[in-house]
């Protein structure tokens, strides 16, 4: 059937489905948009004074846009447990792959440097102000469960990637976890003082933990481990 000129072209499924996917993504990345203006508020303002109003200022929409893709403050502060977790991920395993190891005692230093490093600026800050507003609500505690989930599972992929045995790998999971247990721990201590303090903390906490790792019990499978490790083979699951 010929086309009359003037007529309206008629839509293909193969550019209907085009024009579905660019949709898609413009609307995935109004999300992460929104989501990235709500950790700002976290940190600017804190939970409390973290509003859909605000978000809306900080990600330069209306609070229509918003809602329409978040219903309720308690829906975006929940997807955005979910993008922290994951952007915390993503940075484990680009910090990972961006170290050199020139010899394995000074690869764990810096792996251990790596993890201090991750834990500074707003992600943590905006981390900090849902832990403690999820003490008195149990939805958000709930989401927060989730939260530490979704990095601990990040943590085993990635341990998973570099252990041959399961001796490696529970060695891996408990220093990795002790690390963190460590981090958190000075800086939800020090979080007044000046980074100096922190980072003089650090170096202690640190100290402590290389002599863990020399230990016989955590220093062979560890080394073990990191003989074989192919950081090519490393990913991240969304």
């Amino acid at each position: 059937m010929t086309r009359t000129a003037g007529s309206p072209a008629r839509s293909t499924p193969r550019t209907q489905r085009v024009e579905r996917r660019t949709q898609e993504e413009r609307s995935a990345a109004m999300r992460s948009r929104l989501l990235d203006a709500t950790v700002d508020c976290l940190v600017k303002y804190g939970y409390a004074g973290t509003t859909t109003t605000r978000v809306a200022q900080r990600a330069g929409v209306t609070r229509g846009a918003l809602v329409h893709h978040f219903q309720s403050k308690s829906e975006l502060l929940g997807e955005s447990v979910r993008h922290l977790a994951f952007k915390q991920g993503q940075e484990i395993l680009s910090e990972l792959i961006a170290l050199d190891r020139d010899s394995d005692a000074d690869f764990i230093s810096r792996c251990l440097d790596a993890l201090w490093r991750m834990h500074q600026g707003s992600m943590f800050i905006a981390t900090m102000e849902l832990w403690i507003a999820a003490r008195t609500d149990p939805e958000l505690s709930a989401q927060m469960d989730q939260f530490e989930f979704i990095v601990m599972q990040q943590f085993s992929t990635l341990g998973q990637s570099v252990s041959q045995t399961d001796q490696e790998l529970r060695v891996i999971r408990n220093i990795t976890l002790t690390a963190m247990d460590a981090v958190r721990g000075i800086l939800v201590n020090s979080m007044t003082a000046p980074q100096e303090v922190r980072d003089q903390r650090w170096a202690r906490a640190k100290a402590m933990l290389l002599n863990i790792v020399e230990s016989p019990t955590v220093g062979a499978p560890l080394d073990s481990a990191l003989r074989t490790m192919d950081t090519g083979k490393l990913s991240i699951s969304d």
